[in-house]
């Protein structure tokens, strides 16, 4: 324990004084009867002296006092340890991407040491490692006192790039301050070659401190891979003695979770994956991977169009029998493409018109005009274009082909014939099907041939044994044209009917650029920055536009930081960890005393506690005094004793539903549906909170004919199969709640088979368990609620009320109740309102809504405020259409 303010101790030798002044007491008075001749007669002629004091009391006083001045000289408890040196403390602090994950941990660190300098009346200068945002390199501050400094440090934030110790370094050079003592909050990893420089300029300046990260690993979330049509999560963290687990989340753009990806990484390895398991069309929904735990910008990877299925459209020469099975042009294509593509089919202008990533035409010649023309941007735009030969391609050879064709194909028994079927050729090392193997039996007995006087070198991707193309491609502007020198069914060559075939048109998919952009804009303006903590806000202006061809290998910077970059229909992620080298650990600085984070001790101030008890002392000694002198009535004690020593159980204490407005749910005893409501609840006061006037606190859980309802003037009921019929003594407070004005809002969370609405199904067994656990209820007859109900326009305007399912019918009260100012008591539904608004502890929404996706989650939230307005208010709204009126009749 140290003292912060040590010359107020100066008062304890002044104690003994203290005991000769407090030590009389005096007499206590003489009751005396009248007459007065008696009372004179009893005087003493001499001079009286006071009485002494008790010695309990005087010792009482003593220890008063003495508590008095240890408490106002500020004891501190389990304080840090003390800074060697007498002159200023540098603190220097990593306030790169690695820092985010255990930043009040740092915080707290830097902020203790900052505590003992103020206490030792040194000033401080302070120098983090990162980049400022503006883009200014690390510099140190003035010194400045140690109470300013902590306001800086309160201002720090992680920044979403990585440190650059060289520049530090630099600035380390130009401090010349003797007697400095060093802190130093260090994030443990290397920056490159900066970091041996920096340790060297930290132990010349002073003795070094540093706090070192604790024992957890440090985990940066990689760029996934998609290989396959199977995108496969990637984790790399420093070596760890033990087996490493962790969860990555695949995230929506609204920040739902799609699913859950468990990595584990053995003892001693740095690099982990797995795959991220999605259907289809929620594959293409994904927007970002996190990783589970503390938020961080290492944490998180943004994802645009290259992670996603890309869209192919498919049309064929002619349209009929097109799909005819083991015959059809499309039969073979769609197949192959199917487990790993968004396949589209119909007319090419139809096609056109949708976001593409690869058109492939199936012996399809373009006619001049505007329909080569619009296949023409949509190369130039950065589309691939995927041909397969024909007769109708051989016979109408068009501009958009990546070689030109001679005027003959070739095939067996005609004039440029084989004497048997070609099998391929190896596939050369700079093609994208190198490394696939060739089967044997793969063999083309027809193709259209290139002229070779006009091929480049790169062009062909892969040849037959005798060195003819098989498959050419060249770019066009943004995109390029590949052309398969064969038929997509097996008229030409047994190659669509083997699995070769469905690896070579993954690779092509995969190596499209994705939805090609509208516009032709050479650089990505940014979109959406990320910060430190892995959160997306809107650019600031040091953000500087980004090169396409240089997203995946510029290191983020405050120039060019994590995020989004480009226009809407085109974005490109930039993310952390596509450039960043592999993360090694640094030593500490050389003879610098190393400190974990996590043993840092946690300063106590006992200076508050010494004085309160000081001055319960002091009261009772006012009482012990008046009693001596005779002056204490029980009536008066009895009023001391209330106002100078309250009791703590004197009173029942007060709930804190009677202190605030709470919503409140029904506790089924089911922990899923509890869960549910909970969180669907947590969402709805949020979302109250911050768009009307009303302040929520967080719900409560309740169970009727045990807890008191009267607080809550709203009560979600989640009725399901398994729901059991309330007793009499639930029954009766339910009645109770509702006949003084509570509102209860009963929900099936779906309806069963064949009733209406997108939740048809989902909870069978509703209406049966509605019928039981309402037979008791003083329900009122109802109606289904139309927008004309006040209820649809409490705060907004509504004409559905959906939740997480859609168009199950609401049901209100049938006219209005004299009794409870026209508001229903009770709202029935089956739209499983709670699953809309859930919010689950990171801030995401754990249930999708369906059909209608994120629209449809605000129109449930909308309602929900609804509900809460009509709850806390009543049907004032309803009141309005009889404003003419009245004004009317007042003659206003």
């Amino acid at each position: 324990m140290i003292f912060a303010a040590p010359w107020l101790l100066l008062a304890l030798p002044a104690l003994p004084l203290l005991w000769w002044l407090l030590r009389a007491t005096p007499p206590a008075p003489r009751l005396q009867s009248f007459p007065a001749i008696r009372l004179l007669a009893d005087l003493h002629a001499t001079e009286q002296t006071p009485a002494r004091t008790p010695l309990w009391l005087l010792a009482l006083r003593m220890a008063a006092a003495a508590l008095l001045i240890l408490g106002l000289a500020r004891p501190v408890l389990d304080p840090v340890r003390g800074l060697p040196g007498t002159g200023p403390v540098l603190l220097v602090i990593d306030n790169g991407w690695a820092a985010a994950t255990d930043w009040p941990a740092r915080i707290a660190a830097a902020d203790a040491a900052l505590r003992r300098a103020g206490r030792a009346h040194r000033p401080v200068a302070l120098l983090a490692t990162a980049p400022a945002p503006t883009g200014a390199p690390p510099a140190i501050t003035a010194p400045m006192p140690a109470r300013r400094a902590q306001s800086r440090l309160a201002a720090l934030r992680p920044l979403p790039w990585p440190v650059n110790r060289a520049q530090a370094a630099a600035a380390l050079a130009h401090w010349r301050h003797p007697g400095t003592a060093v802190v130093y909050v260090a994030d443990g990893l290397t920056d490159g070659t900066g970091y041996p420089a920096f340790a060297r300029r930290l132990g010349a300046i002073g003795p070094v401190r540093e706090f070192a990260a604790p024992a957890a690993p440090a985990r940066l979330l990689l760029p996934p891979v998609l290989h396959d049509g199977t995108l496969t999560a990637r984790l790399a963290i420093t070596p760890q003695p033990g087996p490493t687990t962790a969860d990555v989340l695949a995230q929506s753009a609204d920040g739902r979770s799609l699913t859950r990806a468990a990595i584990t990484i053995p003892a001693g390895r740095t690099l982990g994956q797995a795959a991220v398991d999605l259907p289809l069309p929620l594959r293409n929904r994904l927007a970002r991977l996190t990783l589970a735990g503390p938020p961080g910008a290492g944490s998180v990877v943004l994802l645009d169009a290259r992670w996603r299925q890309h869209p192919v459209g498919l049309v064929a020469g002619t349209a009929r029998g097109a799909e005819t099975p083991l015959a059809g042009p499309l039969y073979f294509l769609s197949r192959a493409l199917g487990p790993g593509a968004d396949i589209r089919t119909g007319s090419l202008a139809d096609l056109l018109k949708q976001p593409l990533s690869v058109l492939v035409l199936a012996d399809r010649p373009l006619t001049p005009g505007a329909e080569q023309a619009a296949v023409s941007g949509f190369v130039a735009h950065g589309g691939l274009l995927l041909r397969f030969a024909g007769p109708l391609t051989a016979a109408h050879p068009d501009p958009l082909l990546p070689v030109r064709l001679l005027a003959q194909d070739r095939r067996l028994g005609g004039a440029l014939t084989w004497s048997k079927p070609e099998p391929l050729a190896p596939f050369p090392p700079n093609s994208p099907f190198a490394g696939l193997p060739v089967p044997a039996d793969v063999t083309v007995s027809r193709q259209v041939l290139a002229d070779p006087a006009r091929l480049l070198p790169g062009q062909v991707w892969a040849r037959l044994a005798d060195g003819t193309p098989l498959v050419s491609a060249a770019r066009r502007g943004a995109g390029q044209i590949v052309l398969v020198h064969v038929t997509a069914n097996a008229d030409w060559s047994n190659l669509p009917i083997s699995g070769l075939f469905v690896r070579m048109l993954r690779r092509i998919v995969n190596i499209s650029a994705g939805v090609p952009p509208r516009g032709g804009t050479v650089k990505l303006a940014p979109a959406q920055i990320m910060d430190g903590f892995g959160q997306l806000h809107s650019p600031s202006p040091a953000a500087l536009p980004i090169a396409p061809a240089a997203i995946d290998t510029t290191l983020p910077s405050p120039r060019h930081p994590p995020g989004l970059y480009g226009p809407p229909g085109a974005r490109r992620a930039l993310n952390l960890a596509a450039a960043l080298p592999p993360m090694r650990t640094t030593p500490p600085v050389p003879g610098a005393i190393v400190q974990s984070l996590a043993a840092v001790p946690a300063e106590r101030d006992a200076g508050p506690p010494l004085v309160a008890l000081g001055l319960a002392l002091l009261a009772i000694d006012l009482l012990a005094a008046l009693a001596l002198r005779g002056l204490l009535r029980p009536a008066l004690a009895a009023i001391l004793l209330l106002v100078l020593i309250p009791a703590a159980d004197a009173q029942p204490a007060v709930p804190a539903a009677a202190l605030h407005t709470e919503l409140a749910y029904v506790v089924t005893g089911n922990p899923a549906i509890d869960r549910v409501s909970r969180q669907g609840l947590t969402g709805l006061s949020d979302f109250v909170t911050n768009r009307t006037a009303a302040i929520l606190a967080k719900p409560a859980g309740v169970v009727p004919g045990k807890d008191d309802l009267s607080f809550y003037p709203l009560l979600y009921w989640p009725v399901t199969a398994g729901t059991p019929a309330p007793g009499n003594t639930a029954t009766a407070a339910l009645n109770s709640f509702m006949s003084h004005g509570g509102i209860i809002l009963i929900d099936t969370e779906g309806g069963d088979v064949g009733s209406g609405g997108s939740g048809a199904g989902f909870s069978p067994g509703a209406r049966a368990a509605l019928r039981r656990v309402g037979r008791g209820l003083d329900i009122p007859p109802l109606q289904p609620l139309t927008a004309a109900h006040v209820l649809a326009h409490t705060f907004y305007l509504l004409r559905d009320f959906p939740g997480r399912f859609l168009g199950a019918r609401v049901w209100v009260q049938r006219g209005a109740s004299k009794g409870n100012d026209g508001v229903s008591p009770v709202i029935v539904g089956a739209n499983d309102w709670a699953a809309a608004w859930a919010v689950s502890a990171d801030g995401t929404h754990p249930y999708a809504t369906i059909p209608g996706g994120d629209r449809q989650r605000v129109m449930a939230l909308r309602f929900g405020v609804n509900v809460v307005m009509y709850a806390l208010t009543g049907t004032y709204k309803g009141d309005q259409v009889h404003v003419p009126a009245i004004l009317e009749r007042l003659g206003q």
